[in-house]
């Protein structure tokens, strides 16, 4: 600390002291240490402080005033500056232990409330007098920084600044006092802590002290003295300069009566006392009449009159002073503005004589100046000042406007009607009522084939990709020029008051370019008359008054017409002149808005039109065949029957009692072969089951009706998922006991790859919600597939013989993230890459409007360490069953506390869960803070987009105004940090709330 350096323990012994400063012996006092807590501030150096051991002792005395003040009474006759009274504080009206410090008035006295430090200007009634038990030292000290002063120039708006500052850092808060000496009146020389900080410095740093000179001499460091009344000050919310405040020299005002030797006495008691008023001293000599004598009371009352006759005239000798001074003082103000006037004068006549002579020569330069840019000027032109780009483009807007085709409208209400017998022909339950609906449909479906051909050959012949990107070169290329248009109601209204503004600007700005044009022309016809003038080879005579016109005047009228036609070209428009363009503007681009918007309803129905005539030609009059999905079944019963056979041959041949190892190595490779043909035609039978649900959805929804043994309604339910021709003990599958603890789990391999199948046991409740639960789980996986972030389903099938349902997913052993942090943990590169996978997952969940509800590490997966996806769930479950769970990580709980105060799940309880995970690496803190605090709010998407997942940028050149807005967002950043640990500390003990 800066203080020690100064002052150190080494030299604690020597003979160094400030002034009025008691030194302290070493061993016993010197660098003790106290524990304050600041009550009232005097200025950047001075403060008043109460002990932390003392608390107790600031109650009971509390106590004690509060019952003795209001019975007591009050003080009578004088008041002693050493006694101890009761004073009633004015902003709270209780009572605290006070010393007068002043008598100000008969009813006025300045009081230090000494167990406080601040004082106070208070009544006679509202001081009492208090028993002696309670006339005890004060509980507060001063102190004044140890090394430090105030600076002797330092201004009043300073000083207020340094005492609010030394406010902040010490008032009502707990400081170490390290005690370095005493001064005479008993202020605590110290240095002062807070912390780390060391107060004496940051005060010094500010500049609102100094520090003191040191040397052997006894006068090192003088205390500065305010006059007590002063003192008062101390107690102002707003500090005001102290000089504002003295108080004026009181008039005594004589009272009626005789004048006795009383009051000269009151008079002297007064002063005595320390009273702030004085009296003039023709007041004073009043006390020189001797009442005894035989002066009459008229004489008296004559005296005193020629006396306030006297005071007033000298009042009024002031006033005629203070008004000499002040005229004399504006005479000579007066003086030196005239005097400043004729130099200014002066300096204007000279500049002027100089600008005369290069006047010619100063307009002709700024005239060619100006010549050059109106040159350039009307090279460029100014059309697109006056909106010529928006007339071009209302005129291809009209010229070539799109319309939709004739036979749009017919086609609609056709296909509307085909839609309707589509969907009758979905919802029906029957084969006969069917049959009735499809006849009706091809009747229809013959008549919608003829309006898209009509469709189709209006829409070939029309130019409508050529009008398309027409509009949209138009659109770019007045975006580029005005920016964002601003919404409006389309108003032909607009549109027109645009061509009559225009038509006005373009008229104007003719006028205006034909009278340049004239100006000049005679500026040149000048110059040419003048030319013959001064051509002494010419021999007839020219007189120059004839001959020559006022050049000044054809110089002001080419000035005026250039800079009037350059102020045109090159000064802003004004706001009614911009409204005007940005309305039309506004108004074009809705205009190729919705011709887009048309052309792009045509270009759909055209693009639906063609599948339309592309299916019906290839299905006219007949349903699409499903004898190539039966045939895939018909094989894939063969092959399964082999493989059956060929599994139990190779069970007897391994349970003979003299069993052949190259026959059954023979027959185990022919199951594998069989087992990857089954495999491959089932992936057949999905394509076609794909086509066919292609064909069902678009155009054909008799299919399942027509066709109920093929299954394809359910393959339609299932998103795909689900397959018939599957069973389970076709696949060579090993038990998992170590991860069958909820559910049968076996591992298999198929086509090279190594699969997982679970097992749930289901009924004909359960049956048709695991399928749903499952197939929509699969359908939010295929929107993005591998960029899903989710474990992929391969397939779903039922157990004939048992009341099982099996679902296939991929096996990833070792991969789940807490196997992977117990064997070789993730680093923080790896961390980053998984977490925001899995991020993407909940994402893509979150998006499909479902709730995991059951994520934690043994169900997420770091794939090669670099990949992060998140497991399925229980599909036998729903969201409220899987939420209800809680699952422990070490002795943290993933259970958010709105789930354990019983409100149901919500994507915010899966955030609170992915935010457990996050907690071994310190990268995720400032994500996880935010996912702590805006939790309630937040969601998967803003997690990606985190800052911690974010791409590294290039450096660039540091910009101050966005590092300091850094500095302070990781300020806010560190202070959730610090409160991390016990919000998870109150969310492991079930404490923390909803918004933790």
């Amino acid at each position: 600390m800066w203080g020690q350096g100064h002052f150190s323990r080494a030299s604690a012994t020597e003979s160094v002291s400030f002034s009025g400063i008691v030194q302290m012996d070493e061993d016993t006092h010197y660098d003790k240490v106290e524990d304050v807590v600041g009550s009232h501030i005097e200025d950047a150096v001075t403060f008043w402080a109460q002990s932390v051991s003392r608390n107790k002792d600031i109650m009971k005395i509390g106590c004690s005033l509060s019952e003795v003040c209001p019975q007591a009474s009050s003080v009578l006759g004088n008041l002693d500056p050493n006694k101890i009274y009761g004073g009633l504080f004015s902003e709270d009206q209780c009572w605290y232990r006070c010393k007068v410090l002043k008598i100000i008035s008969v009813e006025k006295c300045l009081v230090r409330y000494i167990d406080y430090g601040n004082t106070e200007i208070l009544n006679r009634s509202d001081i009492v007098e208090i028993p002696s038990e309670l006339q005890f030292s004060s509980v507060a000290k001063k102190y004044k920084l140890w090394g430090l002063q105030i600076p002797s120039n330092q201004e009043v708006t300073q000083f207020d600044q340094g005492t609010t500052f030394l406010g902040s850092l010490i008032f009502e808060k707990e400081i170490k006092m390290r005690i370095k000496a005493t001064s005479q009146d008993g202020t605590v020389i110290a240095q002062a802590e807070y912390g780390s900080v060391d107060i004496g410095e940051e005060v010094f740093k500010k500049g609102f002290a100094e520090k003191c000179r040191l040397t052997s001499r006894t006068d090192i460091c003088e205390e500065k003295k305010l006059d007590p009344g002063q003192l008062v000050l101390g107690n102002l919310k707003n500090p005001i300069p102290l000089w504002g405040h003295r108080s004026n020299q009181s008039t005594f005002s004589r009272p009626k009566g005789h004048l006795s030797e009383k009051m000269t006495l009151d008079l002297k008691d007064e002063n005595d006392a320390g009273n702030l008023m004085t009296f003039p001293k023709e007041s004073l000599a009043v006390g020189d009449f001797n009442l005894g004598s035989n002066v009459s009371l008229a004489k008296i009352k004559q005296d005193q009159k020629l006396i306030e006759e006297n005071e007033k005239l000298k009042t009024e000798k002031d006033a005629l002073l203070k008004s000499y001074k002040e005229l004399e003082l504006k005479v000579e103000q007066i003086a030196q503005e005239l005097q400043q006037e004729k130099a200014a004068a002066v300096d204007l006549t000279n500049h002027l004589e100089s600008t005369l002579k290069t006047c010619i020569d100063t307009r002709m330069k700024n005239l060619a100046a100006k010549m050059e840019i109106l040159k350039e000027m009307r090279h460029v032109g100014i059309s697109v000042r006056f909106g010529q780009d928006l007339s071009d483009a209302i005129q291809v807007l009209d010229e070539g406007c799109f319309t939709a085709p004739a036979s749009l409208n017919g086609l609609e209400i056709i296909w509307a009607e085909y839609n309707l017998a589509q969907e009758k022909i979905k919802t029906c339950e029957y084969v006969n009522e069917g049959n009735i609906l499809i006849a009706q449909r091809n009747e229809m479906q013959q008549k919608l084939y003829m309006s898209v051909e009509y469709f189709i050959l209006e829409v070939d012949e029309s130019s409508l990709n050529k009008r398309l990107k027409t509009l949209q070169d138009l659109s770019v290329s007045l975006e580029a020029v005005y920016g964002q248009a601003k919404e409006g109601a389309n108003s032909d209204e607009i549109l027109k008051k645009f061509c009559d503004w225009k038509c006005d600007k373009r008229e104007e700005f003719t006028n205006v370019r034909s009278e340049t044009d004239a100006s000049l022309q005679r500026l040149v016809a000048w110059f040419q008359k003048t030319l013959k003038v001064f051509d002494l080879s010419m021999e007839e005579s020219l007189i120059s008054e004839d001959t020559m016109d006022n050049i000044d005047e054809i110089l002001e009228k080419t000035e005026s017409s250039v800079c009037k036609e350059l102020e045109i070209a090159l000064v802003d428009q004004g706001d009614a002149d911009k409204e005007i363009i940005l309305n039309t503007y506004s108004q074009v681009l809705q205009k190729i808005r919705s011709e887009e918007r048309l052309i792009a309803t045509v270009q759909a129905k055209y693009k639906d039109s063609i599948e339309f005539k592309k299916q019906l030609i290839e299905y006219l009059n007949k349903i699409p065949s499903v004898d190539h999905l039966l045939s895939i079944k018909k094989t894939l019963k063969s092959l399964k029957a082999r493989l059956r056979w060929k599994l139990v041959e190779k069970n007897n041949l391994e349970e003979s009692d003299d069993p052949d190892g190259s026959q059954i190595e023979k027959i185990k490779e022919e199951i594998t072969q069989l087992r990857n043909n089954v495999f491959q035609e089932i992936y057949h039978e999905r394509e076609e089951y794909e086509m066919l649900t292609s064909l069902a959805q678009k155009w054909f929804p008799e299919l399942p009706l027509l066709h109920p043994e093929i299954g394809l309604l359910k393959y339609m339910n299932s998103g795909g998922l689900l397959t018939m021709s599957l069973e389970r003990d076709l696949l060579d599958a090993e038990p998992m006991k170590e991860l069958s603890s909820k559910r049968p789990l076996v591992r298999s391999e198929v086509n090279g790859q190594i699969i997982l199948l679970k097992g749930y046991s289901v009924d004909v409740d359960t049956e048709a919600k695991v399928i749903e639960r499952a197939a929509t789980y699969h359908r939010a996986w295929r929107e993005a597939e591998e960029e899903s972030g989710l474990l992929p389903l391969i397939f779903l099938f039922l157990c004939k013989s048992d009341p099982m349902a099996y679902l296939m997913v991929p096996y990833y052993p070792r991969a789940n993230l807490s196997a992977v942090q117990a064997s070789v943990p993730l680093n923080s590169e790896e961390a980053l890459k998984v977490m925001k996978g899995v991020a993407q997952g909940l994402h893509t969940l979150h998006k499909a409007d479902i709730i995991h509800g059951s994520l934690h590490p043994n169900n997420v997966f770091a794939l090669n360490r670099e990949q992060g996806i998140v497991g399925d769930f229980d599909f036998t479950k729903s969201v409220s069953q899987r939420a209800s769970v809680n699952v422990m990580v070490g002795d943290l709980s993933l259970m958010s506390p709105e789930l354990k105060m019983g409100k149901p799940a919500s994507p915010g309880s899966d955030l609170y869960a992915y935010g457990c995970l996050l907690l071994w690496d310190d990268k995720f803190k400032s994500l996880l803070c935010s996912l702590i605090y805006y939790r309630s709010s937040m969601t998967a998407e803003q997690v990606l987009n985190a800052e911690c997942f974010l791409i590294p940028k290039e450096k660039s050149v540091p910009n101050l105004e966005k590092d300091t807005e850094y500095t302070l967002y990781k300020k806010e950043e560190e202070i959730k940090t610090e409160n991390l640990d016990k919000c998870m500390e109150k969310t492991r003990n079930g404490e923390a709330n909803f918004d933790c």
